[in-house]
């Protein structure tokens, strides 16, 4: 049971990661970004070139390379997203929201087989893999390592939080989520806020990306596509739009894919996070923290 719980929270983890980003640009645009996941991608992508410029690096020294390439990764990731809202998505933000979807849609192919093109329909082999002795608590095997990359998503989900609804710049976002026209009116610059919002959660999902490269130790080019499906599934559990909410769903997502492999076989992981999906669109669509609103003309 408690190997169980451990493998749910470690893959939880990395789904919140890539959900925040989904929840706040649905939060502030009422957009499906279904090109977020490919930025998870390109984060892993961006980190395997870092660490190959780098070169060889020593056992001792892998997560504090880590860490420094992290950062790095996330300036990409997070321009890279500031620069797909600019080019994609600011010139049709009047535009009924199905030109959006389908914009969302060729964006994030246009990103898959950019990379496939760039990087080569291969997997990659990532250079530094964090493996580590595993310990024994409360009977399950853990690893510094995992320890590590946990504390490092839970302190970015608590920044990003606190950023939300501790400073100007979080006021001016939920200013904008519920009305943009009038949060114009007083002041606050729309366009400006909007791309620091995609910068924040593109910069995450490049975090997730690299971490779950130096984990798993490989990468490929479709690997964003998953792991964006299971987002958006983890921010629907949420509800989406709700960052804390967004946080939960990705633990409970996580959980419910480690319990529900152990009871039914790990082929049918995907068959049960996705049934939940549907379980909660069904019976709760708002989500378990999310709010039912009315839509404005």
């Amino acid at each position: 049971m408690a190997q169980l719980i451990w493998n749910g929270l470690f893959v939880g983890s990395f789904y919140a990661l890539v959900a925040l980003g989904y929840s706040m640009v649905y939060g502030i645009m009422k957009l499906l970004n279904f090109a977020h996941g490919d930025l998870y991608m390109l984060g892993a992508f961006t980190g395997f070139a870092v660490l190959g410029a780098v070169g060889g690096v020593s056992p001792g020294m892998a997560l504090p390379v880590l860490l420094g390439v992290m950062v790095v990764t996330m300036a990409v990731t997070g321009l890279s997203g500031v620069v797909l809202e600019r080019v994609a998505y600011r010139p049709l933000r009047g535009a009924p929201r199905l030109s959006l979807l389908i914009t969302a849609v060729g964006a994030s192919f246009a990103l898959e087989y950019g990379m496939r093109t760039a990087a080569g329909a291969d997997p990659q082999v990532y250079p530094v893999r964090l493996g580590g002795t595993a310990l024994e608590v409360l009977g399950a095997r853990i690893t510094v390592q995992q320890v590590a990359l946990i504390v490092v998503a839970v302190a970015l989900m608590i920044g990003l939080n606190l950023l939300v609804t501790r400073t100007r710049e979080g006021r001016a976002m939920r200013a904008i989520a519920l009305d943009p026209r009038t949060s114009a009116l007083m002041g606050i610059n729309v366009n400006a806020v909007i791309s620091r919002t995609f910068f924040l959660g593109s910069a995450l999902a490049g975090a997730a990306g690299v971490m779950a490269g130096a984990y798993y130790g490989k990468i490929d080019f479709l690997m964003g596509f998953m792991i964006g499906l299971k987002a958006f599934t983890a921010a629907v559990i949420g509800g989406i739009g709700n960052i804390p909410g967004t946080m939960l769903g990705g633990l409970l997502l996580g959980l419910l894919e480690s319990f529900g492999t152990y009871w039914l076989g790990g082929e049918w992981r995907d068959v049960f996070a996705f049934g939940v999906l549907i379980l909660f669109l069904t019976v709760r669509p708002t989500g378990l923290l999310g709010e039912r609103v009315t839509e404005r003309v």
